[in-house]
């Protein structure tokens, strides 16, 4: 009697392990993005991410911030991109005049203060840097690792290396096949979690109250029914659940004044599990007085993207190029703050598919503010321009800056925009805007020299890829990693390490229930 007693209860806790642990390697699909993107890299990563702020360093990130696959354009009066940015392409710089004559690379005057470690890369470019005349490029306290030549003014140590680029060229297919991925299982479009409806005043995502991730499918722009600023609203999301939205189309907008400074809004508290995917436009256009919050992850090798919003809060991962602009008729002050992502995405392995041909642009034009219901619709302009190969110089100046931006009133915008590209080329020109907005921005230098600017605003262009050659190892000490900095800064981190745990838990339990298993087959075995 107690044998069988023992053979039922054995068996019963057999089947309840193999289901638990069923249930907890089921959350093994979860992945991080690729190459250890997203999450802060090295030992002085802080517990917790302050809001944007000009105070003390609140700790040290050597993960890349910016990854752009073609060029980085900084127009009109951007302000600065805090943490590593890496380019592929050209990194061009040429504001308008009047507007402040520097931009910040690596520490940023106001931001999340989480800046690279000191000596670190703060931006590396597979092709050559280009500064206006009168005007400064600020990499103060890390190094400028460049494939192409220098022209102009830049601050930092200047390291030639025509392998720079090299470590990050297979990030680029990389990210074009996981944004494709998050978006669609082949052909079939990847479920969705929640609904996302346009109502003119907001966009309000309605999320299931229960799944780990949560995935929403747009296939309109964020913007109120003329174009305008509108507010974006999350409702239904469970606790540390991660946030994809998937931004189909050929050309998206997201024009918001929602996210602040203080992390006070809602949206700020999703900001670190959050990621905005778009991987089909050509042309993205990013805007608003607000301070973006989330990630930015954009699959189209031949796309352009322009960032006029005040401050852009998370990492910003594209495979095409990138403008960091403002509004034509607005203020300055445009910031790349530094923020992880530490999101759980699908699992998107397998072979890579081919690298798509280029694609022609269209985009988005609009205007005035927010009311009524419905998305904005988008029509479409483009050109493009070959790029001025420069010759080189050695900047020797040195300052430190700061640049904060706050808010904008705008109503929108109009991106008018570029381009193709395969994999090897893509060109592209700044874009310019029509609509108005006001913004109030400060910026503050010491520094020992000034001048004003005497560049456009409106055009420029390259021809960048990564014209990389792959033959020889990488020039920087001790190898660099796509996912962070110098490999003796320790492993990326990876949000994949909780799953892995998980994956360990589960595989106890199975092998816990098969023993029980085989102890209540032989108790039987003995009964009879």
């Amino acid at each position: 009697m107690r044998a069988r007693r023992f053979a039922s209860l054995s068996a019963g806790a057999a089947a309840a392990v193999c289901v638990a642990a069923l249930v907890v390697t089921d959350g093994a699909a979860a992945a991080p993005l690729p190459g250890g993107l997203g999450p802060c890299v090295g030992p002085a990563c802080p517990d917790k991410y302050p809001p944007v702020n000009n105070k003390d360093y609140a700790g040290r990130d050597n993960g890349i911030n910016v990854y752009v696959g073609g060029e980085f354009q900084v127009r009109e009066a951007a302000a600065e991109a805090e943490g590593r940015v890496v380019v592929l392409g050209d990194f061009d710089m040429a504001k308008r005049a009047g507007a402040s004559s520097v931009y910040n690379v690596g520490i940023a005057g106001v931001g999340s203060r989480v800046p690279p470690p000191d000596g670190a890369d703060f931006l590396t470019t597979g092709g050559d840097v280009s500064v206006a005349a009168d005007q400064r490029l600020l990499a103060d306290g890390g190094v400028v690792r460049h494939a192409g030549t220098v022209t102009g003014t830049v601050t930092g140590k200047l390291e030639k290396d025509p392998d720079a680029a090299k470590p990050y060229l297979s990030l680029r297919e990389d990210l074009r096949v996981a944004s494709k991925c998050y978006a669609r299982d082949g052909a079939t479009p990847r479920p969705a979690t929640g609904t996302a409806v346009n109502q003119g005043y907001r966009t309000l995502f309605t999320g299931d109250g229960k799944s780990a991730l949560q995935v929403f499918t747009v296939d309109f722009d964020l913007t109120g029914a003329t174009g305008g600023m509108q507010g974006i609203e999350f409702e239904g999301i469970p606790a540390g659940a991660t946030i994809l939205v998937n931004m189909v189309g050929a050309a998206r907008t997201i024009n918001t004044y929602t996210g602040d400074l203080n992390d006070q809004d809602p949206l700020n508290k999703l900001r670190e599990r959050l990621l905005w995917n778009f991987p089909d436009a050509t042309q993205v256009k990013i805007a608003g007085g607000a301070q973006f919050q989330g990630s930015v992850l954009i699959g189209e090798p031949g796309s352009t993207a322009t960032v006029t919003a005040s401050g852009m809060n998370g990492r910003f991962f594209t495979t095409g190029s990138l403008v960091h602009s403002s509004e034509a008729t607005g203020g300055g002050g445009q910031e790349f703050h530094a923020y992880p992502f530490d999101g759980d995405l699908p699992e998107c392995g397998g072979t890579p598919t081919t690298t798509p041909s280029s694609s022609s642009s269209s985009s988005s034009s609009s205007s005035s503010s927010s009311s009524s219901s419905s998305s904005a619709t988008t029509s479409s302009s483009s050109s493009t321009s070959t790029s001025p190969t420069s010759t080189s110089s050695s900047p020797t100046s040195s300052t430190s800056t700061s640049s904060s931006s706050t808010s904008a009133t705008s109503t929108s915008t109009a991106p008018t925009s570029t381009t193709s590209s395969s994999q090897t080329s893509s060109t592209s020109t700044s874009p310019t805007s029509s609509s108005s907005s006001s913004a109030t921005s400060s910026s503050t230098a010491t520094s020992s020299s000034s001048a004003s600017p005497t560049s456009s605003s409106s055009s420029s262009s390259t021809t960048p890829g990564p014209g990389v050659t792959t033959s020889t190892t990488p020039g920087q000490p001790g190898a660099t990693t796509p996912g962070g900095g110098p490999s003796d800064s320790g492993p990326l981190a990876s949000t994949g390490s909780e799953v892995r745990g998980l994956l360990v838990s589960g595989l106890f339990l199975l092998l816990l229930g098969g023993a029980l298993v085989v102890l209540t087959i032989r108790s039987r075995r003995r009964e009879s």
